[in-house]
């Protein structure tokens, strides 16, 4: 009886923990988000080029962490919501942020050799992205 109070504590205890990775989840949702703000939010809007560049680095960052098996299993549009009504240098810098987060939940100690490649990899899609977004936001300045 002892024994099986203490297996039950046990399991009680381990659904509390977080997964190895709690900061790639968070990367995840955070990506997730940051490609909906770069994506058209009507069938007439247009992604020029620095935003779909974006989004392809964002894409490729997703892979990344999931290829490392962290994987919340959530599609690229199980996000927040994105507003419409926002103007485009707006969802541009929200954008930003949220990569921003992203690259800072990832860029944590990583013990794995395997998974360090993978981070880096990961880190390197998120810093091109935010270049892509920087670059956007330049060309709406000087529009």
């Amino acid at each position: 009886m002892v024994m099986l109070a203490m297996l039950m504590m046990c399991a009680f205890a381990a659904a509390d923990t977080p997964g190895a990775h709690p900061a790639y989840l968070h990367a995840l949702t955070d990506l997730r988000h940051a490609r909906a703000h770069l994506d058209r939010m009507t069938p007439n809007a247009r992604v020029d080029a620095d935003e779909q560049r974006a989004i392809d680095e964002i894409d490729a960052a997703i892979r990344e962490i999931k290829e490392a098996a962290i994987d919340d299993g959530k599609p690229l549009s199980d996000h927040p919501p994105v507003d419409s009504r926002w103007e485009r240098t707006d969802r541009l810098h929200r954008s930003l942020e949220l990569l921003n987060k992203a690259y800072d939940d990832v860029d944590k100690h990583e013990s794995d050799e395997w998974a360090r490649g993978l981070k880096h990899r990961a880190l390197h899609h998120i810093h091109e992205a935010q270049k892509a977004v920087h670059h956007a936001l330049h060309d709406e300045w000087h529009e």
